[in-house]
């Protein structure tokens, strides 16, 4: 770089870059989040942000979104350490797009260290080489839960996602959502018994995916194109469009399976969904937070069963806010043996940005801090920090102003942080163990003695 040019220092297109404010909004979710994964028996782990090319692209996951090109190499003088630890700079590698792929591999890794059925979730960041826009990164952070099983798992685990769903959607109360659940034998079994060939399925539930995105006219010319004929099209659209109640949608389920040749994927899937839903009912949750949609497919080719989107209701725009499914083959492609698992994902950093720009959710303070300890006397230093210290050990977050200002300005830049109280200690409080409490939301000032500060502070907080 020649003497004089300036450095670009902008943040890199599509990487997130949180203000204060703004970390410590995503901090209060994951912490929600957490409290409701933990409550269900989940277990946190973590996995690389780098795995192995061939491990991303297992069962042909999103290729176009890989961003590639991790390698370690070193330079010439330390070839020699390189080819001791056994890596070659050929070894392909990539940063993780998702974290299901990634966890059927960690499993593999740990196989005989991990209990079954593992229930597990991450909180990571993951990487997509997607194009950069509004709501959408290239980096962002993705919540996930699994259950994973050896050989059987019960579809109780599948209805327990709608649970963990509502309660997560209800505590961060972000208004009315719906969760909309199907399943992929449902869509299977149904373009079977209408005549679709084997080798024409995936594409088709890769286009009825799309449904709400590119509408019913588009989604029969994509059928077409794919051989589909136009009264198997108007089929598809008419089945994937049955609506009513639950219990309605099953009735009508159940009469087709009935009624249809070539049903018997088409009456499973019915049945797991049947099961499914009455532990969804069984769990609490509520009629109103649920229904079944059988136009939600999920295009990931390793879903096998269940299925789930969540919606907010007049955000509609916003797209899925969690979403998930049952596989079965995902993990055995790694072992060589049958392990289903279920599980959702959110994706926590496009949800917030979501969220933030429609009004729904606000960022919190840009501090912490609860209380300042203002300086207006330098003597009284010692005073200042051991109020401070007394607060801290009662649980009160507390900045002790070090710099001598004009209390003004010193109240100024409390109240700019979001920072509520103030202790004001001077020569003359200091003599009878004294305290001005002022309250910057209200404008209140009293006076409280030291050894009472902590207990008046907590309850004017709550």
């Amino acid at each position: 770089m020649a003497k004089g040019d300036k450095i670009n220092f902008s943040t890199p297109s599509g990487f997130p870059e949180f203000l204060p404010s703004e970390k410590r909004l995503e901090l209060y979710l994951l912490d929600i989040i957490r409290r409701v994964f933990e409550s269900y028996g989940f277990t946190p782990i973590e996995t690389p942000a780098v795995e192995r090319l061939e491990v991303l692209q297992a069962k042909g996951n999103q290729g176009d979104n890989i961003i590639y090109g991790i390698d370690p190499i070193l330079p010439p003088n330390r070839q020699a350490e390189r080819d001791k630890s056994g890596e070659t700079g050929s070894e392909a590698r990539a940063l993780k797009f998702d974290q299901t792929v990634p966890l059927a591999a960690y499993i593999a890794r740990h196989l005989n260290e991990l209990t079954f059925p593992f229930a597990r979730y991450q909180m990571d960041v993951v990487f997509r080489g997607e194009r950069a826009k509004d709501g959408r990164f290239r980096q962002f952070r993705q919540c996930d839960i699994d259950v994973v099983a050896r050989r059987e798992l019960s579809l109780l685990y599948d209805a327990q996602m709608p649970a963990i769903i509502t309660e997560i959607f209800e505590a961060i109360n972000i208004g009315d959502f719906l969760i909309r659940i199907n399943n992929r034998k449902v869509l299977t079994g149904f373009f079977k018994s209408v005549g679709i060939a084997e080798n024409q399925i995936k594409s088709c539930i890769s286009i009825v995916d799309t449904l709400e995105k590119l509408g019913e006219t588009k989604v029969k010319q994509d059928l077409e194109k794919e051989g589909i004929s136009a009264e198997q099209s108007r089929e598809i659209i008419e089945f994937i469009k049955i609506d009513g109640s639950v219990d309605d949608v099953l009735c009508k389920l159940n009469h087709l399976s009935q009624n249809l040749p070539q049903t018997e994927q088409l009456s499973l899937g019915v049945t797991e969904l049947e099961t499914v839903i009455a532990g969804v009912r069984n769990l609490g949750v509520t009629e109103n937070r649920f229904c079944i949609d059988l136009s939600i497919a999920r295009g990931l080719d390793y879903y096998t069963g269940t299925v789930y989107e969540t919606t907010l209701l007049g955000h509609e725009a916003l797209g899925s806010i969690c979403s998930g499914g049952r596989y079965e083959e995902l993990v055995g492609i790694f072992l060589g043996e049958k392990m289903p698992g279920v599980g959702i994902s959110i994706g926590l950093t496009r949800l917030i940005s979501r969220l933030l720009k429609a009004g729904i959710l606000n960022t919190l303070a840009a501090t912490p801090t609860q209380v300042m300890v203002v300086n207006i006397e330098e003597d009284l230093m010692p005073t200042y920090l051991k109020v401070s210290q007394n607060l801290r050990q009662a649980g009160i977050n507390v900045i002790t102003n070090f710099d001598k200002r004009p209390l003004g300005k010193q109240f100024q830049l409390a109240d700019k942080q979001g920072i509520q109280f103030c202790v004001i200690i001077g020569s003359e409080e200091a003599a009878v163990q004294k305290s001005s409490l002022k309250d910057l939301k209200t404008g209140e000032q009293v006076e409280v003695l030291l050894e009472n500060l902590a207990e008046e502070v907590k309850r004017r907080l709550t």
